[in-house]
């Protein structure tokens, strides 16, 4: 018969350990993405006026070091707002008062309509402002300008959206430094569990990594937990860190 309710549980064998490395890489650029909005009675017009519009943005921010290849279109949107036609008529479904109307024949008294229905109170809708959108991705070559260029283009009427993204000058490099640190780590802390049971290492049985890149969230860590991170050197503008983690299990011999 077969049995229900039973769980096998495999049974590690040797020492699992967990290591931990922070690598810090100074960023090459950055970028923000901003929207540049504008509107108009007519989609042609609001179009027109939306490149003049961008142009203007690109202008503005030259003279922190923008160029006009910085500056790349990712999507460009248009709406129509709609707008009732006859918006001083009553709510739908009421009647009207002292207007004499009729409904299937018949008319009640003091004016008012029981039968008016809801059809013949709605508004028609008409054609309101166009609304075009361009929404921009804005390269910085100098990442501690982005503030900057941020102002500028925000004071030339685009609207800033996100934040800041930073890009590494070697993102490979800092993400291959980072994984081969904690996997350093890890087999030390190995090593000092093996040689406090009289034990060696051997040859690892199994090994998962994981990593995250972020700007400066490791550094927060480090300055309440020294003891694991790291004291580290003061982060400076733009500077992105790659946390990796390695867990190892190893064969003891």
């Amino acid at each position: 018969m077969p049995s229900y309710g039973t769980r096998t549980q495999t049974q590690i064998e040797g020492v699992t350990v967990i290591g931990e490395a922070v690598r810090r890489t100074p960023s090459e650029s950055a970028e923000i993405i901003v929207e540049v909005t504008s509107a108009a009675p007519s989609a042609a017009q609001a179009l027109r006026d939306n490149q003049t519009k961008t142009m203007q943005v690109t202008q503005a921010v030259s003279p922190a070091g923008v160029q006009h290849g910085d500056i790349q279109s990712i999507g460009m949107k248009l709406q129509n707002m709609y707008s009732p036609a006859m918006p001083s008529l009553p709510g739908y479904g009421l009647p009207l008062i002292g207007q004499g109307m009729i409904g299937q024949g018949m008319m009640a008294q003091g004016g008012l309509s029981p039968y008016s229905g809801a059809g013949a109170m709605q508004p028609e809708v008409q054609f309101g402002s166009y609304f075009a959108t361009n929404t921009l991705r804005i390269n910085i070559r100098e990442p501690a300008r982005a503030g900057e260029v941020a102002d500028l283009a925000a004071r030339a009427g685009a609207a800033p959206i996100g934040g800041v993204r930073f890009r590494p000058a070697d993102e490979a490099g800092a993400r291959k430094s980072a994984l081969e640190a904690a996997a350093k780590d890890a087999r030390l802390k190995a090593d000092a569990l093996a040689a406090a049971s009289g034990k060696q290492v051997g040859d690892p049985v199994a090994i998962t990594e994981d990593i995250v890149a972020s700007n400066g969230t490791f550094m927060a860590l480090r300055a309440t937990a020294p003891f694991a991170f790291g004291a580290g050197a003061p982060e400076t503008v733009g500077e992105l860190e790659y946390y990796a983690r390695v867990s190892a299990n190893f064969k003891l011999v």
